[in-house]
C-alpha cells in the first residue's frame, strides 16, 4: 500500500455501516446449521479483515463497503461450506434454485457451493450481472443500494438483476 489513505477510509466508513453488516451476516447464517462454527459478530469481522487487506483501494462511500463486503461475506461462507464438504467426502449435489426462499434454507452448503460455481460462471460472461448478485442475494441490499455500489441506475440493477437470476436458475438446473 502506498500509504494509509484507505485504511483510514475504511475506518471511517465501517462504524457507519456496522449494524448494517451485522444484519447482513445474521440473514446468511440464519440459514445455516445450528452447529455453524461462525457466529454474527465473527463473519463480520472476517469480512473486515478481508477488506482491510485489500491494497490500493479508495472506499468511495458506505455502499461501496457493502458490496465488498457482501462479496467477502460469500467468499467466507463459500469457504467454510468447501472445507464441510471436504470433511464430509461426498453426497450428492442437488440443484439449488436462486430465489429469496434460498436464503431461509436450511443447510445450504452443497447448495452455497454450487451457487457459487454459477456465479463464477456468470462472472466470466458479465461481470456486472454477478456483481449485482452479490449485493442483491448476498449482501442482502436493495435495488437503490445496489445500484450506488455497482455504479448504475436502479432501472439497470432492475433488468441485471432479472437476466442474472434467469442465468443462474438455467446454469443451477444443468
Amino acid at each position: 500500500m502506498t500509504d494509509g489513505a484507505t485504511d483510514d477510509e475504511l475506518e471511517a466508513l465501517f462504524p457507519r455501516v456496522y449494524d448494517e453488516l451485522r444484519a447482513m451476516a445474521h440473514r446468511h447464517l440464519r440459514g445455516e446449521r445450528t452447529q455453524h462454527t461462525l457466529g454474527t459478530t465473527g463473519l463480520v469481522h472476517e469480512a473486515y479483515l478481508k477488506l482491510a487487506a485489500l491494497d490500493r483501494i479508495r472506499w468511495m462511500n458506505q455502499s461501496h463497503v457493502l458490496g465488498m463486503a457482501a462479496r467477502a461475506m460469500r467468499r467466507i461462507l463459500i469457504d467454510y461450506a468447501v472445507a464441510r464438504r471436504a470433511d464430509k467426502r461426498g453426497g450428492g449435489v442437488e440443484a439449488a434454485t436462486l430465489d429469496d426462499a434460498l436464503v431461509m434454507a436450511g443447510s445450504r452448503s452443497e447448495e452455497l457451493i454450487a451457487l457459487d460455481e454459477a456465479l463464477q460462471r456468470l462472472q466470466q460472461v458479465d461481470e456486472r450481472l454477478a456483481r449485482v448478485v452479490e449485493c442483491r442475494f448476498f449482501g442482502g441490499m436493495s435495488i437503490e443500494e445496489t445500484a450506488e455500489a455497482v455504479g448504475t441506475s436502479p432501472a439497470t440493477v432492475k433488468r441485471d438483476w432479472t437476466v442474472a437470476r434467469a442465468w443462474l436458475n438455467r446454469a443451477l438446473d444443468a
